[in-house]
Parts: C-alpha cells; structure tokens; sequence
C-alpha cells in the first residue's frame, strides 16, 4: 500500500510540474505584433515630349585674337617718347610703339648713300659718249637724289650692254648695299601694326636693348578668343557658326560668341577635341575664365530631366494606373552635368519627378496631387 501511495504522488508530482511548465510559457509568450501596410506617396509630372537642344558644356580664359610680343631686331639706347612705354597705355595703328637711338647707324647710311651718289656721278662722262641715249635718265636720277630722303629707286636699263656697263662699276651692288641699310633703319623705330593696347612693358627710356630682347606685349582688346575642349564622342556635332553662350562664374553676365574653327585632331590622352570661339565685348579682358554653352543640334520627342533619376543609365521609373510603380526602359541621348536628354516615354506617363528610396518594379504608391 505504502508504494502505491509513493508511486501515486510522484505521478500526480510529474503531471502538475507539466501542466505549471506549460503555464509558465504560455504566460511569458508576447503576442505578434501586427503591421500596418504603408504606401508611400511619390512626386510625379506628365511627360511632355519636345524639341530639345543638346547643349555642349565647356570653359576656358580669353586670349586677344590679335596679339603680339614686340622684339628688337636691332640695338640701341630707348629713346623717350610723347607716349610712356607702359602696361595700359594705348595707341592707334601706325603710331610709334617705341624708338631706339639710330645716330650712329644713320650716319653709316649716309656714308653708303654718298658712295653711290659718286658711284654714278663718276660713270656720267663715259655714258654720255659710249650711251648718249641713255644719259638723260641717268642725269635726271641724279638731280632727283637726296641724301635726306630714301634713295629712288635706279633707272629701267634700256639694253643688256648699259646694264653690264652700269654693273660692272659696282653700281647695283652700291645701291642694294644701301637699300638693305634703310630697310634695317626702320627696325630703331617699332609702330603698333593695330590698333590695341599695351598690356606687357619690359623696357624704359635709356635702358639698352639688344637684338632679340623681348620688349612688351601688344593686344587688340577688341575681339577675344576662348579655347575650349569637347569630348570627341561630340565632334560631329560642332559646327562652324554655331552660336554660343557665354557667362561668367557667378552667372551675373552673358556673352554672346560663334564658333569660328574647329580642331582635325582629337587628344589622345583626354580624347577631346579643340574648338575656338570668338567673342566681342566692352567688358571682356584678357585672362578672364568663362563658362561656354554651345548648342550643337537638336533632339525630336526628347524630354530632358535630372540625371540622379536614372536607373543603370537606362530605365526610369513611371507610375502606372495611378498606383504601381514601373520601371520603364529609355534611350539616353545626352549626358550632361547635372541632366539627361532621353527618348522613348510617352506623352502624358507619369514620370517619377524625385527619387524614391527603396524603389522596386511593382511597388504600391499613391501620388501626390498637390
């Protein structure tokens, strides 16, 4: 008896442990949390197919279409002038840029001069006998010389005896000797070859120049040139004549320029192409960084938008039925900075007009009519 008690109590133990275990699970279990199903709301603009114009970002500084760096050609002491040779200064064309002292080498032409004035009057005797005919010409040539004025140039020979006569007197070789001197005397004296300013001087008055000493810098401040560099997958779409638009960095001024030569030959190491475009305005100086715009042609049923709305470069998102979001395929025809020109939507789809965290094709949305 005593064991069947024994044994009644540890079943009835075993059985209660049970039924407090299952007790104590049940009251610690939490209940699943339910979720509410959230739809986002999503910005969107009809598609409106157009003509858009595939413009062409560069920069570049301006450069004087016109411009030159003066060098000496000859030696001498800079003589002072009505004009200061300075930076800023500014001279019409044909004006005297600057003037070197040419004392002794015009005497030296004036010693050649006088050599060839008794060259000639010395073979006058002997052509009035042996070439009567030919002595007046000779004669008036001679009354006409002056040693203060360029040397004229010497009488047409009538015959190949009178030039072999005048020849062999060491005449022509007289002349030519001083012809070339008074071509090198013009070089003391240098004349702005345009109209234009003066924006480099190196030298002042009485410093000593010598041959090939670089001596200024000379511009027209009138028409400017800007280089610019176009990736080469463009270069068939430059044209020459091409309006461009042109702005400064802080975008407070426009310019208006043309494209007035384009580059045959594509950089290898950037894979850009060169175009020049000239550009006229009071307010430009040389130096000057400017951001050019050119338009290169045009795209038909394009629509152009920002490129952070592209996905793998080549769908974008569309909302379909006012509520399920679709990923729709495109064909990008430009790339530009900050936007894409793509083609292949319809008119009137619902394009995704900002983006859209966690996007994915099929997705539940509901727009925004606001």
């Amino acid at each position: 008896m005593r064991k069947i008690i024994l044994a009644a109590l540890g079943i009835a133990a075993i059985v209660g442990a049970i039924f407090l275990g299952n007790y104590l699970i049940e009251k610690n279990q939490k209940p699943k949390p339910t979720f509410k199903k959230q739809i986002k709301t999503v910005f969107v603009k009809n598609v409106e197919n157009k003509l858009i114009p595939i413009v062409l970002s560069a920069s570049g500084n301006l450069t004087a279409k016109n411009k030159i760096e003066i060098y000496s050609e000859v030696s001498g002491v800079l003589k002072p002038s009505k004009k200061l040779f300075k930076a800023g200064s500014n001279y019409y064309k044909g004006e005297t840029l600057l003037s070197l002292n040419n004392d002794e080498f015009y005497a030296s032409i004036q010693s050649q001069k006088s050599n060839l004035y008794n060259l000639i009057t010395s073979v006058l005797p002997d052509l009035r006998l042996d070439y009567p005919s030919e002595f007046p010409k000779w004669e008036k040539y001679l009354q006409g010389f002056d040693l203060n004025k360029s040397t004229p140039k010497i009488p047409e020979f009538s015959s190949d005896k009178e030039k072999y006569f005048i020849s062999g007197r060491g005449i022509l070789t007289a002349y030519f000797n001083v012809k070339n001197l008074e071509v090198r005397l013009t070089k003391y004296q240098i004349r702005a070859p345009f109209s234009g300013i003066l924006t480099e001087a190196l030298v002042s008055p009485g410093s000593l120049v010598r041959v090939g000493q670089k001596l200024g810098e000379f511009i027209d401040p009138s028409v400017y040139e800007m280089e610019v560099s176009i990736n080469a997958a463009y270069a068939d779409l430059l044209k020459i004549g091409n309006d461009v638009t042109l702005s400064n960095l802080e975008k407070t001024k426009n310019y208006t320029g043309k494209v007035v030569r384009v580059n045959g030959k594509v950089d290898q190491v950037s894979q850009t192409i060169k175009a020049f475009i000239d550009v006229k305005h009071t307010d430009l100086k040389e130096g000057m960084y400017l951001e050019a715009n050119l338009v290169a042609k045009s795209e038909t049923d394009a629509i152009e938008i920002p490129r952070k709305l592209l996905v793998d470069n080549t769908a974008v998102y569309t909302v379909q039925n006012d509520s399920v979001l679709t990923l729709s395929k495109i064909n990008p025809v430009y790339f530009g900075a900050e936007t894409v020109v793509i083609k292949g939507l319809k008119n009137n789809d619902k394009l995704l007009s900002q983006t859209l965290p966690g996007a994915f094709d099929g997705m539940i949305v509901k727009i925004n009519k606001k």
